[in-house]
């Protein structure tokens, strides 16, 4: 083959159509929109560029890049890998391997925090919150811009975790706290509102292939998924103010052992949706 030889350059919808058909063939549902956030993140463009300059070549470079990154989605690595970084909340945070890819349900948190928490009291009253487990600090950075009042600390046992966490507040300029700790083990102070998304995936259920490149100390816990949990409601009651709030994300199935084993300890579940079970202390 000759040295100097080129693959034949493309336009953005022959590669965009091309693409989407190879994910569509292993089964990726958002197989277009994969396939139009690769190119548009390759080419350092919105996707609106994509479809304003359909016609338009792509040089070498950027069909090798491209290419590269295609290659990867095909494997079934999480397109946030890919690209580092999903949108959580109306904002962008980075993510790395050391870290859980933010999931919409986890929303639900910053929803409920702020039904408990209403800002008029949040600006009046000052309120002391941790998010344990961290990861990427999605819900702690985010509570604290929704928030601007409550002193937020950050922990997770994973150092590269926190790096990451501490990565995403200097860009979104929140000024929170981090600390290194095996759940609240390393805190010995009172707080209003404990926030968690600990992992709580059993080992045994069906799963997208796409877990299997997330870090599984931040994805799975023993005791059916409940373990780090069961242990968190166990350290809550010394860590809470009177009054105060646990706040976990759990699967639905888990919901009734959770509470139970909350109501024991004297935390009593003030509000439940789908993922978000919401605990105060009596």
């Amino acid at each position: 083959m000759n040295a100097n030889w080129q693959p034949p350059m493309l336009a953005i919808n022959t590669w965009l159509i091309a693409a989407s058909e190879q994910l569509r063939e292993v089964d990726i549902a958002s197989s277009r929109l994969d396939a139009e956030i690769i190119l548009a993140h390759t080419l350092r463009k919105g996707r609106t560029y994509l479809h304003a300059h359909g016609d338009e070549l792509l040089d070498a470079r950027h069909q090798e890049v491209a290419g590269a990154r295609l290659a990867l989605r095909l494997d079934r690595v999480p397109l946030a890998y890919i690209i580092g970084h999903k949108e959580f909340y109306g904002r962008r945070f980075k993510v790395t391997t050391a870290t859980l890819i933010p999931r919409p349900e986890s929303e639900d948190i910053i929803t409920v925090v702020k039904k408990l928490i209403p800002p008029t009291i949040a600006h009046s009253t000052p309120t002391k919150l941790i998010d344990v487990g961290t990861g990427s600090g999605c819900l702690g950075i985010t509570l604290k811009l929704e928030l601007p009042e409550l002193d937020v600390t950050l922990t997770d046992i994973s150092q590269q975790a926190l790096n990451v966490a501490r990565s995403n507040a200097k860009a979104l300029q929140v000024d929170v706290k981090f600390l290194r700790s095996n759940l609240l083990q390393d805190f010995p102070l009172k707080v209003d509102l404990i926030v968690a998304n600990l992992p709580y995936v059993d080992p045994d259920w069906d799963r997208s292939r796409e877990t299997d490149y997330e870090p599984p100390e931040a994805l799975f816990a023993a005791e059916g998924g409940m373990a780090l949990m069961l242990q968190l409601i166990n350290q809550a009651p010394s860590r809470l103010q009177p009054g105060g709030y646990l706040i976990l994300e759990a699967d639905p199935v888990q919901h009734p052992q959770l509470t139970a084993h909350a109501k024991s300890l004297k935390l009593d579940l003030v509000i439940t949706n789908h993922y978000c079970l919401a605990f105060k202390q009596s």
